[in-house]
Order: structure tokens, then C-alpha cells, then sequence
């Protein structure tokens, strides 16, 4: 905990964040968490931040639209699982304003800058949690994911993203992008990672009206892995030839490796 607060400081990117958890707050939750909690607990103490379109019980959820902006008594059915699971939530995080963009820079709070590279868009919408986990801020963040809100970030920040099959996370407490496709999603460094905090989410909510019974699934890859990918006459690349030629050279590792 300490070192999420001390890495803050140190990045002083204001954007990344939309609110926090005062830091004496949150020693205070990892103290009673310590003195009273179940140290198996799957998350047991891990900060974690949330994507401000997730309603977390403390916080104001405002979608990156002040004028939206409601407090929230509950947390969302996500959330909350990941609370019983032992995690700290210490923050809401920013994103493209209603959750509608891909580039991370929509949002009257500003633009998280890209630790690759400060020229480069962070990716969206869930940009503030990609940015988060990325930096080492925290090493897990929830985002939503509708139309790539949660992989596009995670590509353009070099981590992990996971959008989990329709209805598999309760959405209840989520503002909705569009209700019927909008999924929770996660962020984290590594796939272990991601399915840990998966495991702990995932689960029919019969309070969510678009939940789904789904089984959860080992991650891994099946024995063979088939890719789509566009046909070769319909890959237009405007006149970037090295992007052309990058998109060839990928394809073609990628049947190196196997699928």
C-alpha cells in the first residue's frame, strides 16, 4: 500500500486517477484487513483501482462527466467480490467520458500519459486503470470493455487486458456503454494475474439482468489455436506501407509459433 501511494507521488501524472483514496484511509483498511481478515484470502491486501464508470461504495462515480457525477452507497456486484476476496480498492480511475472512445484522451480530466511514450495516446477508454497498472501504481485495475475499451489500452500500454464472455461478470453498479455487450474487465501485468481476479469476479448475478450461467474455464490455450484475419485484398492500409509490411510480418510469426 505504501508503495502505491509513494509510486503516485513519484509519477505526478494527475490524469491518471479521477479520485483517491486518502492514504491514511487506505493504511487504515490494510491495518484492520491484517488485524482481522483471512491472510488465504485470495487478494488478500492488493490494491486494486477501479475505472470511474464502476460504482465503488466511498467514491463519487462520474464517468468523466462532472455534471454527471452521483456518491455511491454500494459497491458494484464486482467490486464487491473483489472486497470479500481481501483487495483495497484506493481509487477511481479516468477514461474516454462515458466509456465512448478507444484513444484515452476524451476526458475533461485530462490524458494519462503513455509510459512508453508521452507522444502516443494511452488507449481507451479504460485508459486511467491501463496507465495505473502499467506504471506500477497498482498491480491490478478494473476497467469495462463494450467494443475494446479494455484490450485497446492494454495493447498500447504493454500489459494485460482480459474482457471476460458476456454475462460471465455481473455489469450490475456498471454505468452502461451498451448495456448488452459492456463487460468488466481486467488489467494486470501477467495472465496469472488476470485469471486470479477473474476467478474471484466471475459468477451468475441473478440481480443482473444480462448475466449469463456460464462455466469458468483453466486458462490456457486449446491444442490448436485458429486466428481470423482479414483477407488479403481487404487489408487497406491507406498508403502506410510499413504498416502494411508490419501486419504481414506479424501474421507471418504468428504461423511460425503454431496456429
Amino acid at each position: 500500500m505504501a508503495r502505491s501511494y509513494a509510486r503516485m507521488r513519484a509519477l505526478n501524472d494527475p490524469a491518471v486517477f479521477i479520485s483517491i483514496l486518502d492514504e491514511t484511509q487506505a493504511h487504515k483498511e490494510a491495518q484492520a484487513l491484517e488485524a482481522n481478515g483471512d491472510r488465504n484470502l485470495p487478494l488478500f491486501g492488493i490494491p486494486v483501482a477501479v475505472k470511474d464508470n464502476i460504482d465503488v461504495r466511498g467514491f463519487a462515480t462520474t464517468a468523466a462527466c462532472p455534471d454527471f457525477a452521483y456518491r455511491c452507497g454500494v459497491d458494484a456486484a464486482a467490486v464487491a467480490r473483489l472486497r470479500q476476496a481481501g483487495a483495497i480498492i484506493i481509487g477511481k480511475t479516468n477514461l474516454d467520458q462515458f466509456a465512448t472512445g478507444l484513444v484515452g484522451v476524451r476526458s475533461p480530466y485530462g490524458a494519462p500519459r503513455n509510459p512508453l511514450d508521452p507522444k502516443l495516446v494511452p488507449g481507451g477508454s479504460s485508459s486511467g486503470s491501463a496507465v495505473a497498472v502499467a506504471t506500477g501504481l497498482v498491480p491490478v485495475a478494473l476497467g469495462t470493455d463494450t467494443a475494446g475499451s479494455g484490450r485497446v489500452p492494454a495493447l498500447f500500454n504493454n500489459i494485460v487486458g482480459l474482457k471476460p464472455s458476456l454475462g460471465l461478470v455481473s455489469t450490475a453498479g456498471v454505468v452502461p456503454a451498451c448495456r448488452t455487450l459492456d463487460c468488466v474487465s481486467v488489467f494486470a501485468h501477467t495472465t496469472d494475474d488476470c485469471s486470479a481476479v477473474l476467478a474471484v469476479m466471475a459468477g451468475f448475478d441473478g440481480n443482473d439482468p444480462y448475466a449469463r450461467r456460464r462455466p469458468l474455464q483453466s486458462p490456457g490455450a486449446p491444442p490448436t489455436v485458429r486466428v481470423g484475419v482479414p483477407q488479403s485484398g481487404q487489408r487497406i492500409f491507406f498508403g502506410d506501407r510499413r504498416a502494411a509490411a508490419d501486419y504481414t510480418d506479424a501474421l507471418d510469426r504468428l504461423a511460425r509459433l503454431g496456429p
